[in-house]
């Protein structure tokens, strides 16, 4: 396929888009791991936790409020639902976004447990009236209430109690400092390695009660671009695939063709991907060209091309970013099995210039 045929794919559409998708969601639920013995990854994220919550556990104590950072999908809410598991207490869910007024958090917090936890996911875009109250109601377990309006507007103390804020968000750069500094643990998620998401592979592969040889999980693995959430949803496409095409035993082969059906190649680039080095390499010799004639380039809207293609082609080393524009570096080349333009030898311009 060309890289011209692209058309324009939400994030939230594309196969290897990080962001979940109520099938997702569903799906995550059955399959998420109940404690820390299970949940696969982040050692160290798990070993710190784990010190944290058994000393909250031995002193009676609710565990000190956490703060998750990290792309999405690498299980930033199953590490929050775990926390509430291994304290024995029940959890709340909730979002910034859906927090736009004091009053929302007010209401939230004066319905709160004794030891409650409460997971705020994408804590950053909370406003700012009810993040300034976050600050007091996470270290003082009070929050001020004010009744009335202009002169005669009062402030009544509401008592809470006590109880564990889990806080998660994929941009902990927005995070204000007083914010961030009244966590007492933070933690930052990192991508998976392939084995470890074999291992996701194959654990979901076992709940989901569909069979697999190790080679195909190595397969739905290097494709998964780090993320098990990407795992979970590519393993679903070739169990269908499998299915239908095949016995139902996912082989390297069965994946391999399964994937190149829904245009997922070897290193997870799917086509939003390759039409954004294609037209970098073939239009603009592999740059540099600005983001927005390159937007253009592939009849993408700028936003889209930065924000959702460019963060893995960048990690992947295929793509950089500079001053002058966006650059492909040789392993872009070598991925699309182009041949690079051959560098004009040093000196050839100074010797026209001066007819030597």
């Amino acid at each position: 396929m060309n890289w011209d045929d692209t058309t324009g794919t939400p994030a939230e559409e594309r196969l290897v888009g990080a962001s979940a998708d109520r099938e997702d969601q569903a799906v995550e639920a059955a399959l998420r791991p109940k404690d820390l013995g299970e949940f696969i990854g982040q050692e160290k994220v798990r070993e710190q936790l784990d010190l944290v919550l058994r000393a909250a556990r031995a002193r009676g104590a609710t565990a000190d409020h956490v703060l998750l950072s990290g792309a999405p999908g690498l299980g930033k809410t199953t590490l929050s639902m775990i926390i509430a598991a291994e304290m024995g207490a029940p959890i709340r869910i909730t979002s910034g976004p859906a927090i736009q007024h004091a009053g929302d958090l007010a209401s939230i917090l004066s319905s709160l447990q004794e030891g409650e936890v409460l997971f705020l996911d994408e804590i950053h875009r909370m406003s700012r009236p009810a993040e300034e109250m976050l600050y007091m109601a996470m270290e003082d377990f009070r929050v001020d209430v004010i009744v009335g309006k202009g002169p005669g507007a009062t402030a009544i103390p509401l008592e809470l109690p006590p109880f564990t804020l889990v806080g998660a968000t994929t941009r902990a750069g927005l995070l204000p400092p007083p914010l961030r500094d009244r966590f007492g643990f933070t933690a930052h998620m990192e991508f998976y390695s392939p084995h470890e998401l074999e291992r996701v592979v194959h654990r979901s592969a076992s709940l989901l009660d569909v069979g697999i040889e190790p080679d195909g999980a190595a397969e739905i693995a290097g494709r998964s671009r780090g993320t098990p959430r990407i795992a979970n949803r590519l393993l679903r496409r070739v169990r269908d695939y499998a299915q239908v095409k095949a016995d139902g035993l996912i082989t390297r082969d069965i994946a391999a063709a399964a994937l190149a059906v829904y245009e997922v190649d070897e290193r997870g680039l799917d086509r939003l991907d390759r039409a954004v080095l294609q037209a970098l390499l073939k239009l603009f010799g592999g740059g540099p060209v600005g983001l927005s004639t390159l937007a253009v380039a592939v009849g993408e809207e700028r936003e889209t091309v930065e924000e959702v293609a460019e963060p893995f082609l960048v990690r992947e080393g295929l793509l950089a970013r500079t001053p002058r524009g966006r650059i492909a570096t040789p392993a872009a080349w070598a991925h699309l099995g182009l041949t690079p333009p051959q560098a004009p030898a040093a000196g050839n311009g100074q010797q026209d210039l001066f007819g030597a």
